[in-house]
């Protein structure tokens, strides 16, 4: 598609109706992300992703790909690896920090664990960034500059996600009639 653009002397990119990815390639490109395991409220950022690269490709000046379905559909594969190899990094880290936990601070009565239970449920549905700020802050027990300094944001950044982390996670267990 963006060769033909480019032979016929339109521009590859930059009006408002130009999408570098025809209607096909989207769905292709959204096929690959599901069938290598990317959830469905993750897709449009893939595409997006894709998009962008191919626009980044034209700015530098190299030229289009020569089946530009083909390319697009490596790189969704490429994204689908990244993100199982960033959610088992997430995973990890919820090991570590699960290891660092003292062992009588371990939740001994039946209340306390359906509790944990829920704040686990309701960090689960955080948004990554957020969900990190939690965890570092109140897991870890690191304070705000040294979770900024460690995610390269300003105290701010680190300040304003905890704030609305923290809020979410309130009226999940409020919903939850766990609080």
């Amino acid at each position: 598609m963006l060769r033909g653009r480019i032979r016929r002397g339109r521009p590859a990119y930059g009006a408002a109706d130009d999408d570098p990815l025809d209607p096909a390639q989207e769905r292709r490109v959204r096929a690959v992300l599901a069938l290598g395991g990317v959830p469905q409220a993750d897709l449009p950022d893939g595409v997006q992703q894709v998009r962008l690269r191919l626009l980044e490709r034209a700015a530098n000046g190299q030229e289009a790909p020569r089946d530009v379905s083909a390319w697009a559909a490596v790189v969704a594969s490429n994204l689908a690896m990244d993100w199982h190899r960033a959610k088992r990094r997430q995973e990890r880290l919820g090991e570590r920090l699960a290891a660092l936990r003292p062992a009588e601070q371990l939740p001994a009565d039946e209340e306390t664990r359906l509790l944990s239970l829920a704040v686990a449920r309701g960090l689960d549905g955080l948004p990554d960034a957020q969900r990190q700020v939690v965890v570092l802050r109140f897991y870890a027990d690191l304070p705000v500059r040294s979770i900024a300094e460690q995610l390269g944001v300003p105290e701010g950044t680190v300040k304003s996600r905890l704030h609305t982390a923290v809020r979410a996670l309130r009226a999940r267990l409020h919903e939850d009639e766990v609080v």
